[in-house]
């Protein structure tokens, strides 16, 4: 996970969108659960938004989760905004979030709560219904439960009655350095800030190297899985061996496909609990360019979505 700095990330035309906050009959979903395959744009940061939907459509892809600053959010406007929905219609793309992965917890609070209110406009103009958020980077050695206690809440609440509002949820991405770091954490977090359109963007390559079981996770916190990055991660089962637990050299995020997930069980899973929007990869893998890595995750997950 890289923590945006900037303020200056999603729809369809829309029947086939599940982050549409157009509703629209679709006769496929007849048959079940169908997941789509993005990826968040953060690992394009040095291309323009235009670049990017060339590149997902070329290559397969059906979504993205497209980042504030590749939306230039600041300067978005309706005009703007049908604009991009046209482009995405004619590519075959949806949205299926607007990111904004900022930390709360360092800096100027009411400036987030700004920025934060400004994701949740722009995912109303492009008629997206999930905001992908942080609930806060917490410190070294902090108590993270006190802090969702005493600075999440009074924090949060408000920004998820605006978002509630506006119809948008607001997705927390469960990396380990948040106040989402476990499954207490998450149920804590929900019963906090207990407002129903507060959930999860489901990341189970965080869970998987600290031995959390992420399919059990799943089924647990069914209802508050709004959106999922798809990241995998590679134990070195030598490095922990001599290195212990401790140590943060024996794990690395990888794209899907060369790390422990199990993606059939994972998809499975989703698709138990009638999940039916997007897998969206998270490319952090240091050992592929951004669209070889991309590439070569759409190809692995395609074999079961």
């Amino acid at each position: 996970m890289v923590l945006q700095t900037e303020t200056p990330a999603k729809l369809d035309g829309a029947q086939d969108n599940p982050y549409s906050r157009v509703k629209t009959t679709d006769p496929l979903r007849k048959r079940g659960p169908r997941m789509k395959v993005g990826f968040l744009t953060a690992c394009m940061r040095n291309k323009n938004l235009d670049e990017i939907l060339d590149f997902a459509a070329q290559a397969g892809f059906q979504a993205l989760e497209v980042t504030s600053a590749h939306l230039q959010m600041d300067n978005l406007d309706e005009r703007k905004a049908e604009s991009l929905k046209s482009k995405l219609k004619e590519k075959g793309l949806v949205l299926s979030s607007v990111a904004h992965y900022a930390n709360f917890l360092a800096g100027d609070r009411n400036l987030h709560q700004a920025q934060m209110k400004r994701a949740v406009d722009v995912a109303v103009m492009l008629d997206v219904n999930v905001v992908c958020a942080l609930a806060g980077v917490a410190p070294m050695g902090a108590d993270k439960v006190r802090l969702l206690r005493e600075e999440a809440l009074p924090h949060w609440k408000p920004l998820a009655k605006y978002a509630e509002e506006k119809g948008i949820k607001i997705a927390f991405e469960n990396w380990f350095r948040t106040l989402t770091e476990n499954l207490e954490h998450w149920t804590i977090c929900f019963e906090t800030i207990d407002e129903d359109n507060v959930g999860l963007n489901f990341d189970p390559s965080h869970l998987y190297w600290m031995g959390i079981d992420y399919l059990a996770a799943v089924d647990e916190f069914k209802d508050r899985i709004f959106h999922t990055h798809a990241k995998d991660t590679e134990i070195k089962q030598e490095r922990l061996r001599r290195l212990g637990c401790r140590s943060t050299s024996w794990w690395r995020y990888v794209i899907p496909g060369f790390g422990g997930i199990d993606w059939g069980a994972y998809v499975s899973r989703l698709r138990g609990i009638q999940y039916d929007g997007v897998l969206s990869i998270e490319h952090e893998d240091k050992t592929f360019g951004p669209e070889e890595g991309l590439e070569k995750g759409l190809a692995h997950l395609s074999l079961f979505v």
